[in-house]
């Protein structure tokens, strides 16, 4: 089948998602009003909540959920064949992720832009509080431990990625005192800034820079992962505008342009999927598709640090309510974007079926090298490109994002403290430097802690990121849910996937739990029973907030 076919069909779907179903949840579900005075005009303070043009804050918001995750998981996830793994990123776009990411700006805009974390113990109770704040921790932690082993991998085994992935923080930063300094016109702004920044790309491959094997009796992975800590504790500080909005900004364009150039390798090309449409003979050892391949995907479809960022730093950026539409929904579609080209670039970016055997060897395989390999493949055969080059455009685009979620990830985290030094009456832990010590401490003591000298430990307990991100995509859905049906409206397009994703996430951890056990993985199998009891505790708060909710309504009408 030609690779051209799954594009139109993809970019069609979420095109009708994007202009007529987003439309619909805006006017008769959330119901957004241009006139509400938003939290970044009541609390403006310049450093967290600043009013902040859409389209930037689209780059920002879509930049820092993507991460390398939705490239990671479809490329992991075609083991099983490319039709599940497409379906489930077109439709879990369109209904799933867009709905979700847009209702967590939305339900946060409506309460003082809290996070989605602090928002629950309000709407839903104490109890779901409490789990929510346990999962949220323990995502954020999985998710700025491992991106940090990303982009070190990314920086130790392309070589010519170093300097157009560092250089262009000093792009984002040049570009944030030119916007909000009124210097130049954004449409300037963002065609210098994009130029720069694949002026960096061809420079790559001229000037590539090595780390040392062993440095100062470190590897040179783990140096990377501490300069990468220490680069986003000092971002985490900044005010928002003056780093993290134009990175995001900027990286948001260079990744539409990355993505026309992958799609247009394909026009051009015109490749055909190598990989099976169902896959009959998996890899031993390769876990049931239903329900893995839904957490599998996670971010490429739906996830639950979507909410993280649309309750945590989204929320008080928001100008206008009727940008979170363009803003939340879009920036879901840009992800599922992205992951239908790790898709096609994992099942049409081999030359032959025996190839692409030869990358998935085992359940787990492929990921950000068949991202990296099978794109390079395309574009060099498809536009000419010299082949490292196609690879140095596509490594940086993946480290970029892992990048600007780490940004936005230690900021959340940050906040995280500050929320727990609230409600425990704990002054210090209000303020930004300790929460953000306490914040980067915390990844350090998991990477370093668990990983040894290497600072891979995130990726130990990176097997249950799929599950308690899914579990964390549920809990969010919650909150919108009864929100929704104390506001008398209808709660049905966010219950159904609520009640999907607790069943999946439930059978995956039950699956999973097996695993553990027969490995003797005993770190595993306990954190395992603990998202466990966490996900059947909020199937438990999800229903009895509903029925409260129900009642509450009845005795309002009689």
């Amino acid at each position: 089948m030609s690779a051209i076919v799954l594009l139109i069909l993809g970019l069609g779907g979420m095109a009708a998602g994007y202009f007529l179903y987003s439309r619909f949840i805006a006017t008769k579900i959330y119901r957004l009003d241009p006139d509400f005075k938003t939290p970044a005009h009541e609390y403006e303070d310049g450093v967290d909540f600043v009013p902040t043009n859409r389209f930037i804050l689209w780059g920002h918001h879509f930049t820092s959920v993507a991460g390398a995750a939705p490239i990671v998981g479809p490329a992991i996830a075609v083991i099983w064949g490319w039709l599940p793994a497409f379906l489930w990123v077109v439709l879990g776009t369109i209904f799933f992720a867009g709905v979700h990411d847009f209702g967590a700006i939305w339900a946060s805009v409506r309460n003082k832009a809290k996070s989605v974390g602090a928002l629950t113990g309000d709407v839903v109770g104490k109890r779901a509080r409490s789990i929510f704040m346990i999962v949220i921790f323990l995502v954020l932690l999985m998710v700025n431990a491992v991106f940090a082993v990303v982009i070190a991998g990314l920086m130790m085994n392309f070589s010519t990625a170093v300097v157009p992935v560092w250089g262009a923080i000093l792009v984002a930063l040049i570009i944030g005192q030119l916007i909000y300094r009124r210097i130049l016109s954004l449409p300037v702004v963002s065609i210098l800034g994009v130029i720069a920044l694949y002026v960096l790309i061809f420079i790559g491959p001229a000037v590539p820079v090595q780390m040392p094997a062993e440095v100062g009796g470190l590897s040179g992975n783990a140096v990377w992962i501490l300069i990468l800590f220490g680069y986003a504790a000092i971002a985490s500080l900044l005010p928002v505008w003056v780093l993290l909005q134009p990175r995001d900004y900027i990286n948001g364009l260079q990744l539409f342009i990355g993505l026309i150039v992958l799609y247009g390798s394909i026009l051009f090309l015109n490749p055909t999927l190598v990989a099976p449409a169902i896959n009959p003979d998996v890899p031993a050892g390769t876990p049931s598709m239903i329900p893995l391949l839904f957490v599998t995907i996670a971010c490429g479809a739906i996830s639950g640090f979507h909410g993280l960022v649309s309750s945590g730093t989204t929320s008080k950026q928001l100008n206008k309510e009727t940008d979170a539409r363009f803003v939340g929904y879009f920036g879901a579609v840009g992800e599922g974007m992205l992951a239908l080209a790790a898709i096609l670039a994992a099942t049409a970016g081999f030359a032959t079926f025996a190839d692409w055997q030869a990358m998935y060897t085992a359940f787990g395989q492929g990921g950000v090298n068949a991202f990296v390999e099978g794109g390079a493949y395309m574009i060099h055969n498809g536009l000419g490109l010299n082949e490292v080059t196609a690879a140095t455009l596509l490594t940086v685009m993946a480290a970029l994002f892992a990048g600007t979620t780490m940004d936005t990830g230690l900021r959340l985290q940050r906040y995280i403290f500050q929320e727990w030094g609230e409600i425990y009456n704990q002054p210090w832990m209000k303020k930004n430097a300790p929460a953000t010590l306490l914040a980067v401490g915390s990844c350090l003591l998991l990477a370093f802690g668990a990983g040894g000298a290497d600072g891979t430990g995130g990726m130990i307990i990176w097997p249950l990121f799929g599950t308690t991100n899914q579990l964390l995509a549920g809990l969010t859905l919650l909150v919108i849910t009864v929100m929704l049906v104390r506001l008398r409206r209808p709660m049905w397009y966010t219950l159904v996937p609520l009640c999907f994703l607790l069943v999946m996430t439930i059978a995956a951890l039950l699956i999973q739990l097996r695993a553990f056990f027969e490995q003797g993985n005993y770190f595993l199998l306990f954190l395992d029973i603990v998202v466990l009891i966490a996900a059947i505790l909020v199937a438990m708060e999800c229903a009895s907030a509903l029925k409260r909710s129900r009642e509450e309504m009845a005795e309002q009408q009689e």
